[in-house]
């Protein structure tokens, strides 16, 4: 049995190496797709140094209220202010049609009065507050025959394809800005209308603080490299299914299966041999992958990969990965009748997968039936498991359950596969 199955592997490598192409396909492609997806996402990851977003802005006030607000703009060194489009001042119609067209991502036109108006509301909740004390006020201008001041309308044009957060974000930031510059008015008048100065703490009261996971001393904090290289580690490794399924239905319409039969060799003879040399080659994208991350990255610009004291337990969960994949893939293959089948299938299987297993998309922001499905997909073990790893300071102990669900993923599906195989010679 053993000289059987040193051979069915033998076979195995043989196949692989008369197809170079293919062979380079699956390493390389990965590769590109790692590197290209990580430059991609790097800026949605970046907590420092971030690269500015250009952010179109009419100011119709001129006041004091637009200049705080271009100022606090400015300080978040997150957008680059622009007023002007070829040289010429920005208007309303030049904002619209550059947003709605794409070339910029959002727009603000700050109303006209909105300083002169804010302050006269401020003036009038200051004067009621004086009146209520009995303090009679001379100085403070709210315009008597005014009883209210109407609301301003700050207008933001967004591109139609910013994602509905991006919008929500920008919004409340804007509110927040003008609520703080709103309550910095109110302490003014105070001063000014008491003709001393009051010592008012206009810090904020709360503050907020960042726990990071701790190993060695230095904090671990989640960056794009730590995401992208599992995540597509793992799509690369599970798009075997693709190559996989297509040798096993080739093999059957070429009667190669019917041959070694006659040997004969035991259909699970046939699935260890394809089992052991796909693995090597999941195993080789895998560690080619690992050493993007580490080496490559940091000459791009990305974060290197801190793979110190945890490669061992990535390459366990690379394995196990690599097994549930391939179990798929000999499943797919074993059903499967033509290459038609098995290939568009596969392709579009792994995609699903992928998408419901939390690579392309957090299961948090996932809807609440999709969080639930994607629990049954064994990317989703896989990238818990790296996750576990990478960015929780896991132990062996902590990826052991999604370990036993890959392990039996692939004991399930390559058990359905030759239990079928088995039912369908005996027709």
């Amino acid at each position: 049995m053993l000289y059987k199955f040193i051979h069915s592997v033998y076979k195995e490598i043989l196949l692989q190496m008369r197809d170079l192409g293919g062979l380079i396909i699956l390493f390389v492609m990965p590769l590109v797709l790692i590197i290209t997806i990580a430059l991609i996402q790097d800026n949605t990851f970046r907590t420092e140094n971030e690269s500015e977003i250009p952010l179109l802005l009419i100011d119709n006030d001129g006041g004091k209220i637009s200049q705080l607000i271009q100022e606090q703009i400015s300080e978040n060194r997150i957008f680059n202010i622009i007023t002007t489009i070829n040289g010429l001042p920005l208007s309303e119609k030049d904002m619209e049609e550059n947003v709605f067209k794409g070339y910029y991502q959002f727009g603000i036109v700050l109303p006209e009065g909105l300083s002169d108006n804010l302050q006269l509301k401020v003036n009038q909740n200051v004067s009621k507050v004086l009146k209520s004390i009995g303090w009679e006020e001379e100085s403070l201008d709210t315009t008597k025959n005014i009883t209210s001041v109407d609301k301003k309308e700050i207008k933001l044009y967004f591109d139609p394809a910013t994602h509905t957060s991006f919008r929500t974000s920008i919004t409340n930031a804007i509110d927040k800005l003008i609520s703080k510059i709103e309550t910095e008015s109110i302490y003014q008048t105070f001063e000014d209308e008491f003709g001393i100065e009051i010592d008012f703490d206009q810090e904020s009261f709360l503050t907020f603080q960042e726990i990071n996971p701790v190993k060695n001393q230095r904090e671990i904090k989640p960056n794009t490299t730590q995401h992208n290289v599992p995540a597509w580690t793992l799509f690369a490794i599970f798009f075997i299914v693709v190559p996989l399924s297509i040798n096993i239905v080739k093999e059957k319409q070429q009667g190669t299966s019917v041959r070694l039969l006659t040997l004969p060799v035991p259909y699970t003879v046939v699935v260890a041999g394809k089992t052991i040399t796909f693995l090597a080659i999941c195993m080789i994208q895998f560690f080619l992958m690992v050493a993007v991350g580490v080496y490559v990255f940091p000459h791009i610009g990305l974060p290197a990969l801190d793979v110190s004291g945890k490669l061992v337990l990535m390459s366990i969960i690379a394995l196990f990965s690599g097994l549930a994949a391939i179990g798929f893939g000999i499943l797919l293959g074993t059903i499967a009748n033509t290459t038609e089948q098995s290939a568009p299938f596969g392709a579009t299987a792994v995609v699903i997968l992928a998408a419901m297993g939390g690579i392309w998309i957090p299961v948090f922001a996932m809807p609440e039936i999709m969080q639930f499905f994607s629990n049954i997909s064994p990317m989703n073990w896989g990238i818990r498991a790296f996750y576990d790893v990478l960015l929780r300071n896991g132990n062996f102990y902590s990826i052991l359950t999604e370990i036993i669900l890959l392990l039996l993923f692939f004991i399930i599906t390559v058990a359905i596969a030759v239990f079928y195989d088995k039912n369908k010679r005996l027709q």
